[in-house]
């Protein structure tokens, strides 16, 4: 246990000290600033007091952009899977449904959210709604196709044995389609999280003025790279609490797969 524990930090600490070496280096300091810099500013950032006229205005405001990213990202992405579960059930489960819809999801599946962009700013303007919709897109297809499979790899013993008890088809789909189907559901989940906080950097970079995408793009702007590389480092951070926080939930939700794998 104690050797996974060494091994599991032996290739950050690497590239700390790599990442280190490097940004000492003369002329290096502009473009790629040493992990102590980048604490320090991360720091400021976070814990700084900001009157809002200094030389520095990202003192004291991380909490703030957190909570304005976070806050998109949860509404993004809890209107995705509102749609897509259902979507996707439906879709894995009746082959009519498959014919008329899934073509159709293929499609619009490898647009990158990039490209949803110049749409999104049109219909919404530079909103809270633009960056939501965005987010939305980046969780929707990644739930709604393992929703999908999901329903498909459905024991068919179990559904046979549930007809002939008597199941509605609606019975039949909360009871033995849903149940079976919900491990690819969280495998979606986790997938389209992390997609979430890529949609919400990119959206606001352009579509709104608020939010760790946008720091990060003004930050660039303004030559602080200490602060892009701790607004790079806290994205990572919120996606790692947030994927942290779906396994939690699959594990407390999906107990009896868990015992019946013992």
């Amino acid at each position: 246990m104690k050797n996974r524990s060494l091994l599991s930090v032996l290739v950050p600490l690497a590239l700390l000290v790599v990442w280190q070496v490097v940004g000492s280096q003369p002329g290096m300091q502009a473009m790629l600033p040493t992990p102590w810099r980048v604490v320090i500013a991360w720091n400021d950032w976070m814990f700084g007091q900001s009157t809002g006229m200094g030389l520095n205005p990202y003192l004291g405001t991380w909490w703030a952009n957190v909570e304005y990213s976070g806050t998109r990202v949860v509404a993004g992405f809890a209107l995705s899977m509102v749609i897509a579960i259902p979507l996707g059930l439906l879709i894995g489960w009746s082959r009519r449904l498959s014919v008329l819809i899934d073509p159709m999801i293929q499609m619009f599946r490898p647009i990158p959210i990039t490209a949803w962009l110049p749409f999104s700013i049109a219909a919404f303007g530079i909103t809270n709604m633009g960056s939501i919709s965005l987010i939305f897109l980046g969780g929707f297809f990644a739930i709604v196709v393992n929703a999908t499979q999901g329903a498909r790899d459905v024991d068919k013993n179990l559904v046979r044995a549930a007809l002939m008890m008597g199941a509605s088809p609606w019975v039949l789909l909360k009871r033995v389609v849903l149940p079976a189907a919900l491990p690819n559901i969280f495998t979606g989940m986790r997938i389209g999280l992390g997609i979430a906080w890529t949609a919400v950097v990119a959206a606001e970079m352009v579509a709104v003025k608020s939010g760790l995408g946008y720091v990060l793009w003004d930050a660039y702007y303004v030559g602080r790279m200490d602060i892009v590389f701790a607004d790079m480092a806290s994205i990572g951070l919120m996606g790692f609490l947030s994927d942290r926080l779906i396994i939690w939930i699959e594990r407390h939700v999906l107990k009896w797969r868990l015992l019946q794998n013992h």
